[in-house]
């Protein structure tokens, strides 16, 4: 039997307690099929400032590299959280990105019945919201040179480049494409092609790239509408693509649909290697050590692992449909209006597997 070798990054503040149950949840699906996982765990983010003076030394590196998956927990925290400082917790995860070579990143966004509740938006507006967000990775604001503060004249200045080339667009609309075939064949492209002339050329390639796929209907919108298309009419919305600020902002707003940000995970990719797979939320430090923070969004992030990196769909299946039937039952962490604990949650869904 294949053993597969997964390196661990709990990080900061909550995740290593959601880490946890995700590795629960692997030691159960070794128990009922015989599939072997072989896990390292790591420091990143600010633990690793703390232990080695950078968020993401070159050993864990190459252990990510060399790895099959990589499962991350959450990164930052108050401590770390100096605007002056020249060491950050979030380098590390931006480092890690680009030593994967993971260019999309992927972001389930589908609201369950049973939590509609929870959503402050109108019961009609969630019915039948089911779609992914790609978000571009390693390009755009977060990583365009020249990047830094200055004294000028007496007065501090600070820039910041949005770069784009063709071959980055490219590659990650192309993925957003191939998502839209095996789902409801629709893609929206967001963009500010009104001003920038990187989203110009975002349109230009999607528009390129979209005669490829011709089963695939293709639809620009503008940034600032598509914020507001998340609230007024998501369920319209199948295979979402965007640059990487962008694409940053609308995940975060879109998690609002779902009932909690706990809830949704994510799959990090590139062409080959190792994918990345972590729930949306961050550290959260005013809950860390309190044992109550919602393990789903790491969970499910696990169930994308198996499928995207591992091949396991079957196996996937079984996770997500465990999640599915633990909420349906009523199952619910203090973010859902419940009183759970973090492993609580996870027993919930580990009994229906």
């Amino acid at each position: 039997m294949t053993a597969y070798n997964i390196t661990l990054l709990p990080g900061d503040g909550i995740g290593p307690e959601v880490l946890q149950q995700a590795v629960r949840v692997l030691q159960k699906v070794s128990e009922r099929t015989g599939v072997r996982f072989q896990t390292q765990e790591h420091l990143i983010g600010g633990c690793a400032i703390d232990a080695a003076g950078t968020a993401l030394t070159e050993d864990t590196l190459k252990a990510c590299q060399n790895s099959d998956a990589v499962l991350l927990g959450a990164v930052g925290g108050p401590k770390w959280d100096n605007p002056d400082a020249k060491v950050r917790p979030e380098q590390g995860l931006l480092a890690l990105r680009k030593g994967l070579g993971v260019f999309a990143n992927l972001r389930p966004v589908k609201v369950h019945p049973a939590l509609i509740a929870a959503s402050p938006l109108k019961p009609e507006k969630l019915n039948g919201v089911d779609m992914i967000v790609v978000r571009e990775l390693t390009g755009g604001l977060y990583f365009g040179q020249p990047k830094g503060r200055e004294v000028v004249d007496g007065h501090e200045r600070a820039v910041d480049t949005l770069v784009y080339t063709d071959e980055e667009v490219r590659r990650v609309v192309r993925m957003a494409f191939r998502l839209a075939q095996k789902r409801k064949k629709k893609v929206t492209s967001v963009d500010k092609a009104n001003v920038l002339e990187s989203s110009r050329l975002w349109r230009k390639i999607t528009i390129e790239t979209a005669a490829e796929f011709p089963d695939v209907e293709l639809e620009h919108t503008l940034v600032d509408t598509a914020a507001m298309r998340l609230i007024t009419s998501p369920a319209a919305m199948d295979v979402m693509v965007t640059e990487n600020m962008f694409g940053d902002i609308l995940t975060d707003e879109a998690s609002v649909l779902a009932g909690s940000m706990g809830m949704l995970p994510s799959a990090s990719l590139g062409d080959t290697g190792a994918g990345l797979y972590e729930p949306i939320h961050g550290s959260a430090p005013d809950i860390a050590g309190k044992g109550i923070a919602n393990p789903i969004g790491t969970i499910l992030s696990t169930a994308l692992m198996l499928r995207y990196s591992l091949n396991l769909e079957s196996e996937a299946a079984v996770i997500e449909n465990a999640v599915d039937q633990a909420i349906t039952s009523g199952a619910r962490t203090a973010d859902l209006g419940g009183s759970l604990s973090t492993s609580q949650m996870a027993e919930e869904i580990l009994s229906r597997m």
